[in-house]
């Protein structure tokens, strides 16, 4: 978790490191294709776009940042796996980047 993001009480998407930007991508990606949203499900998807296995001790770390930010909830799938998913906060935060990276190549206001 970068030190940014443990330290603010709304976080934006600068206060993000680019890994835990692209770990809540991977998160709603699986959660588009009503994909079971585990650890092992974000570290493949983050593999697939990294072009490279991920370290589970730099994925787990993250997502469990990323829940004490308030930006994924970490649930208890079964005894040995979590579940995370999106918060309306989580969520809101990436629209809010798509939004901005659509007006900066389509043109617009991205304020």
């Amino acid at each position: 978790m970068s030190s940014t993001l443990a330290d603010t009480d709304a976080p934006t998407w600068t206060d993000l490191t680019a890994f835990e930007g692209n770990t809540l991508y991977a998160v709603a990606a699986l959660e588009a294709d009503s994909e079971p949203t585990y650890g092992l499900a974000v570290k493949r998807v983050l593999s697939d776009l990294y072009g490279q296995e991920i370290n589970h001790g730099r994925l787990y770390p993250t997502l469990d940042g990323l829940d004490d930010a308030g930006l994924l909830e970490k649930s208890e799938l079964d005894s040995r796996t979590n579940r995370y998913e999106l918060t309306d906060v989580g969520r809101d935060l990436l629209r809010d980047r798509l939004r901005q990276l659509s007006d900066a190549v389509n043109g617009g206001d991205s304020a």
